[in-house]
Order: structure tokens, then sequence, then C-alpha cells
């Protein structure tokens, strides 16, 4: 049997949806379970369908969980409720935050101390993770991101199957990889290392574990793909939301998607060097047009309408002769 890496990563609800689409038809076309990846890594919303893939949650589940529908007999099993649907924007407490922001309040660097240690060492700097620290503090718990999850995982205990899961450390600026750097999956549950992954900041509250501010493994990168280099798979998977595939239009949204797409660039690089073959999933033109702009990745009415535009989407894609060696190696 191949042994596969599946990367998953940001981008909000959009993001979520679109995971959800590509790994359902991925699984139906390909007649691959992404459960069975031999390391799944996931980030900010790739991190809540990693644990929820390790959870035991098949893609099919995963899709129609996010979208409304009814999920099968054993999804209903694993996670009470029928919708993904993380704290958003318009609810109640987020519009008081923002409201205290226009108003003055609460403009404080999240870590202040982050500067003095990107002075001494600025080669090591991420812009990413000095915004992080140069907005202020979240006032949005994460609480509501991760309840599915921490009835699938009522302990501390992780998986067996390898899980990684991206965060990005505040006070630092470092990258930590939960479940795989050393002490991780010690006194952190899997919700909590998904609610960390996914504290977006200035709106979400930096998650604490064990004393330590975390932020959204985004600040750090959109895919952190470049966790799969190097471990002798036979093929690495990435999803990548953020991204965008060949034209990017001319606009603020098209220079975001620009700048992730070239830094999954470099990443897959790195991967492709020691000898994996990588294969990048990321939107399409027909995709775009339902997700919107990054600005709108919290538009959780948009869901459902994203997971059934990438499945057909998907399934003409999947189809095309350059792919036919890579779907061979998820085939096994």
């Amino acid at each position: 049997m191949s042994r596969i890496g599946l990367v998953l990563g940001a981008g909000g609800i959009a993001g979520h949806a679109f995971h959800a689409g590509v790994l359902d038809t991925l699984s139906a076309v390909a007649g691959w379970d992404p459960r069975d990846a031999e390391v799944i890594a996931g980030t900010s919303a790739g991190s809540g369908v990693a644990a929820l893939l390790r959870g035991g949650m098949s893609p099919r589940d995963v899709a129609r969980r996010i979208a409304g529908e009814p999920l099968s007999a054993e999804g209903s099993r694993l996670v009470v409720g029928r919708r993904y649907v993380p704290a958003t924007p318009q609810e109640p407490q987020a519009m008081g935050v923002q409201r205290r922001l226009r108003s003055g309040a609460a403009l404080a660097p999240a870590a202040p101390t982050r500067f003095l240690h990107a002075a001494l060492r600025p080669w090591e700097v991420r812009l990413g993770t000095l915004a992080a620290a140069a907005l202020p503090e979240g006032r949005v718990p994460t609480d509501r991101v991760v309840a599915g999850l921490r009835r699938m995982y009522p302990s501390d205990a992780w998986p067996d199957e390898t899980l990684w899961l991206c965060a990005v450390r505040l006070h630092d600026g470092r990258r930590v990889v939960f479940g795989r750097d050393p002490g991780t999956r010690h006194g952190c549950s899997v919700p909590d290392a998904v609610a960390a992954s996914c504290a977006i900041p200035a709106f979400f509250q930096p998650v604490r574990i064990d004393g330590v501010r975390y932020v959204d493994g985004g600040a750090w990168s959109p895919s952190n793909a470049d966790v799969m280099a190097g471990l002798g798979l036979d093929l690495v998977v990435v999803v990548s939301p953020m991204s965008a595939r060949r034209a990017i239009p001319a606009s603020v949204d098209g220079a975001v998607r620009a700048a992730c797409r070239l830094q999954l660039s470099q990443e897959v690089l790195r991967i492709r060097r020691r000898g994996t073959p990588v294969l990048v999933i990321e939107p399409g033109a027909e995709e775009l047009q339902v997700m919107g702009t990054s600005s709108r990745a919290m538009d959780a009415e948009r869901a459902p309408a994203i997971v059934r535009a990438v499945r057909d989407s998907m399934r003409v894609r999947l189809r095309r002769p350059e792919l036919r060696e890579r779907l061979r190696l998820l085939r096994g």
C-alpha cells in the first residue's frame, strides 16, 4: 500500500467546505479514503478537518456535515449535530469586538516583546507572525469552533495514527506542530490544538496551552506543506484553499492568493527535492466564484454551495490524463 501524506491548509469556513468537497470527491472517484493517510497535517480550517478524519469521520460525512446534509449512522454517532458552524463576524459577540476596536479600545499589541526578538534575529522574521504580535488580542472564544471535536475526543489522548496540527507561538513567532514536536502530545488535547491552530489573530482569543499563548498556524504559512519533506512518502496530497490555480485576478484578493501560491510553491519544491511527488489541489475559477473573496472566508451561508461546486468541478478535474499517475499512487 502506498504511503500517503495529506496536507490540509487554512481558509476559514470556506476553506473547510473546499476541503470537504475535495476529499469527498477524491474518495468517490479515486477510491482512496483520506483516513488511511500515513500522515495528516492540518492548519487552521484544515486542522479541524484533519481531526475529524483522525477521529473516524468519513470524507462523505465531513462534506455532509458542513453542507447541512444528513449524516450517515456512523457519522451521527461520532459527532452530534449536522453542521460545522464556528463563530462568525456577524455574531453579537464578534460585533461587540468590532465596536470596541472602532472606539479605539483594546488596541495594544498582543505580544509587544515579539518586536525585540524580531530586531535581534531579523532573518527569522515571518511577516504573518509579526502581524499577529502587532495586532490586538482577539476577544471571540474558540469554544464553538471545537465543540463537536470535544465530543469526539473526550480525553487528552491523541489518535494512534499520525496527526500534526500547526499553530504559532505568539510570544516568539515560532511554528509549533502539535503531535510532532516534543511534548506536544502530552497535556494538550486534539481539540485544544485545533483551537490554537484556528485562533485568527485579532479576532479569536489566543489559546493558552500550559500557560503559553498560540494563534492561527496560517500566520506562519497558509499550508505548512513543508512538514512533509523528507518523510519518505510515496505521494503528498496538498489541498490549499487560500491559493489559486493558474491565472489570478488583479485585485487585493488576487494578491493574497498569489502570495499564498508563491509560498506553497516553495514548500512543494522542498518536498519534491527530497524525492516525493506532490499532488496540489487549489481552487479554480469555478470554485473561486462561489467561495468569494478572502474577506468572506468566515461566511457560513456559502458553505453548502461551495461543497456542491467543488464536488462538480473535482469530478471533471480528476479525469485529466496528467493526474492519472498520481491517482494510481493514491489507489496503492
